[in-house]
């Protein structure tokens, strides 16, 4: 079997898209606005911020060597030794990072005529009618074209969209669009000032709590609720972790907020960033603790009080 040196494969691993395109594809890349890019043999294929996404298919990546792989469909030896030789004749020049201190663009799906899809699946998740109207009519959520995916948008203090999260009806596809600002991920503020903040792993969870809430005869918009947009990994010593980027940014944006409840998962990574979270958050605000009280998660706790199916263990994971 051939064998290429590591130092070699490290090279090619260092070469994003936008950069191999240009340089050695030109004529394969087109602009799409601004400084997005797609390609001529795959329109629905964004370059965007030294990241690509192929949405029709649902994957992506940062560097050349996946986007070979990938979409072009090289072995893996193969995609090395494209970008070895190509560079070896010719030494290119890394306009990407010429662009890395322009501000992110968030490159947003487009929207589909309707959102009959993505109210469909969000009702079959327990999340309750009016709260869903709610986020399709401020934005927050909408169904994108031609795939159906959710789309949970995330907005900054001047309402500008700046992050969204991808979520597949019905497939395994998730992900972010390209641009995503994770300080600004899918929240709802309270319809006053209010010093609670409520903090969720996802934007289902965050929906299925104030789902909860008025179907308990409470005011599911007297709460802020944030989700972190993911899984937050804290550091092996805890002490020394940092706050997630969207947590921080809330504060700085919010300062009423005097307490912050954890609404993490049941698991050991739900455990572990709560841990981490209480933690650092503890010496200037009032941190507890409020996991769902059944199931993983809060989605799970919803459709069990309501008799509906919970997700399976898969789906649930990708939607992460």
């Amino acid at each position: 079997m051939p064998y290429i040196p590591p130092e070699i494969v490290a090279k090619a691993r260092e070469m994003d898209v936008l950069t191999y395109l240009r340089n050695y594809e030109p004529s394969e890349l087109i602009r799409f606005s601004g400084e997005t890019y797609t390609t001529k043999s795959h329109d629905s294929l964004k370059i965007s911020n030294g990241k690509w996404c192929w949405f029709s298919e649902g994957i992506g990546g940062k560097s050349a060597l996946d986007y070979l792989i990938k979409v072009r469909g090289f072995s893996f030896m193969e995609a090395v030794e494209q970008i070895v030789g190509r560079t070896e004749a010719r030494e290119p020049v890394y306009v990407a990072k010429l662009s890395e201190v322009k501000p992110k663009d968030l490159l947003l799906p487009p929207r589909h005529e309707n959102n009959r899809r993505v109210e469909a699946y969000l009702k079959s998740r327990g999340i309750d009618k009016e709260l869903i109207q709610f986020c399709i009519d401020t934005g927050r959520i909408y169904e994108s074209k031609p795939y159906h995916n959710v789309v949970f948008v995330g907005f900054d203090e001047n309402e500008k969209p700046r992050y969204a999260n991808l979520r597949g009806i019905g497939t395994d596809f998730r992900g972010d669009a390209n641009g995503s600002d994770k300080h600004y991920s899918f929240g709802i503020s309270a319809n006053e000032d209010k010093s609670k903040l409520h903090v969720f792993e996802s934007a289902i969870d965050l929906l299925s709590f104030a789902s909860i809430k008025k179907y308990e005869g409470e005011e599911w918009n007297s709460y802020n609720l944030l989700s972190l947009a993911g899984v937050y990994q804290p550091r092996k010593v805890i002490e020394e972790s940092t706050l997630p980027a969207a947590i921080t940014q809330y504060l700085k944006n919010q300062n009423q907020i005097k307490e912050v409840v954890l609404c993490l998962d049941n698991d050991r990574a739900g455990q572990l960033a709560t841990k981490a979270i209480q933690t650092v958050m503890s010496k200037e605000y009032n941190v507890s603790v409020a996991p769902p009280p059944r199931g993983k998660d809060y989605n799970d706790y919803l459709c069990m009080k309501l008799g509906l199916p919970t997700t399976k263990m898969n789906e649930r994971n990708y939607e992460r």
